[in-house]
């Protein structure tokens, strides 16, 4: 299972969000191009980024910053966050970007996905963000009609390859993740899905381990140190 290290921008700073809120703010970092080599120098193998700006004004704003993050390290960096045309998924891409999300753009824009699949094959991923087992969308701020599971499925049917699923009322709460239904997505669909949101020990990491999953993005049991990247490697290998 690969480890994702979480460095969510906005401000060009570091933060963390509870719950998805933009109110609910910590900042853990000036720099975030400082965090990444950090992360990357405690044995990360992948870096995931989240334009929050871009998330909720729905266009890039921390291109700068990303751009900076990308030519510092030596591993991949997947990217969400703003996220809504064709032409934007060619920008990140063109910055370096290994993997490109798609969240709100993938729920309203309907062919979106499948025209980014058709031109960048598994360079796409798609986040499934869910409120109370519905899609969320527009940082999340907003909650569509479209059931998680039937989304995911539908996603499949399309050729999608990585799916990343969070469970909004667990980010940022230290309080474990959605297992239920994460072995319920595991079950459903035959996909690489990425756990994220509210992963906060060494026993969460050994759980996920257990479903089989893809991968688990971690963002503040890292930046609180109840979880360090070097200790993982007893879990993961």
């Amino acid at each position: 299972m690969i480890i994702f290290p979480a460095i969510d921008i906005r401000g060009g700073k570091c933060v963390r969000l509870i719950q998805g809120k933009f109110d609910k703010e910590d900042i853990y970092g000036e720099n975030p191009v400082e965090i990444a080599i950090n992360w990357e120098q405690q044995g990360a193998k992948y870096i995931h980024l989240v334009d929050l700006d871009g998330a909720l004004y729905g266009k890039s704003v921390n291109g700068d910053v990303i751009k900076k993050i990308i030519q510092s390290v030596n591993v991949p960096v997947q990217l969400g966050g703003g996220i809504r045309k064709i032409e934007d998924v060619k920008n990140m891409l063109h910055l370096g970007v290994s993997r490109v999300i798609l969240g709100t753009s993938a729920v309203k824009e309907d062919g979106f996905v499948e025209n980014a699949l058709e031109d960048f094959q598994e360079k796409i991923a798609v986040s499934i963000d869910a409120k109370n087992g519905y899609v969320a969308i527009d940082g999340w701020t907003k909650t569509s009609d479209m059931k998680a599971i039937v989304f995911a499925k539908k996603l499949e049917k399309i050729g999608l390859k990585t799916l990343i699923y969070t469970d909004i009322a667990k980010d940022g709460m230290m309080s474990g993740p959605n297992f239920l239904e994460l072995k319920e997505m595991k079950e459903n669909v035959n996909m690489q899905i990425i756990a994220s949101g509210g992963i906060s020990n060494y026993e969460n990491i050994k759980k996920l381990i257990d479903l089989k999953l893809y991968g688990a993005i971690i963002g503040k049991a890292l930046y609180t140190e109840d979880i360090k990247l070097e200790a993982l490697s007893n879990y993961i290998g």
